[in-house]
């Protein structure tokens, strides 16, 4: 299955998770700078920052010396993640605002919709369980009235959208959980532990790991920022 690629449009995205269900006061914005006065600019609280960065040679070569760190050297994740692997073309932005909300629902507190139904579904189910509920999605299941609602929002961008063109850009989300900051990726085999941080904190920690991801394809403008926030 390969889905409609998503647009990093916060008005759309916005449009996206309220439809399934995300209070109206939780909303999506660009982040415009990465340093200390453009961050002091983004709202707070900031619940999870959204990544939408260029898929390079670099970047490759980077997560295949990320991959075998982890297995030298190990970490310890926290037992409440909830991670979901990507399974399906093109979804890596509709599972990055899934790990977003899934991770925050206690400041989220959802409403009644296609997003709280499919956490409960997918309750003491595995990431690669997870990652088959959208690529199996049957007919009537949560999981099919999400890619439903992923493929009319994906329309409504501003560029042309076609599903078996090549997509050289990738969503991650960036998220607090028990005191760490953790990626979220669901092509990756495990989220990654990005060290100490807190809710005070979490905005800055974030930027320094998006600023990572610029460092490493320094000569690439084509990076987006989002901050999943709390507006008044």
């Amino acid at each position: 299955m390969s889905l409609f690629p998503l647009e990093s449009n916060p008005e759309v995205l916005n449009k996206f998770i309220h439809l399934l269900g995300v209070p109206e006061k939780i909303k999506i914005e660009d982040v415009y700078g990465l340093d200390n006065d453009a961050l002091a600019w983004v709202p707070q609280p900031v619940i999870a920052m959204i990544l939408l960065f260029p898929c390079s040679d670099k970047y490759y070569e980077y997560v295949e010396k990320e991959k075998e760190l982890l297995k030298e050297k190990g970490q310890v994740n926290s037992p409440n993640l909830w991670f979901m692997k990507q399974q399906v073309s093109n979804a890596c932005g509709t599972i990055a605002l899934i790990h977003s909300i899934a991770n925050n629902i206690d400041k989220i507190q959802l409403e009644d919709g296609i997003f709280k139904k499919l956490l409960e579904e997918s309750e003491g189910k595995t990431p690669d369980e997870r990652g088959e509920m959208l690529a199996k999605a049957g007919s009537g299941s949560e999981a099919f009235k999400l890619i439903a609602a992923h493929q009319e929002l994906a329309r409504e961008g501003q560029t042309e959208v076609n599903p078996n063109e090549q997509v050289n850009h990738h969503f991650i989300s960036l998220i607090e959980k028990d005191g760490e900051l953790y990626e979220l990726d669901g092509r990756k085999e495990c989220p990654i532990n990005h060290g100490p941080t807190s809710k005070e904190t979490f905005l800055q920690d974030a930027a320094k790991v998006c600023k990572s991801f610029m460092e490493r394809d320094s000569e690439d403008i084509n990076f987006t920022v989002m901050a999943l926030i709390e507006s008044d």
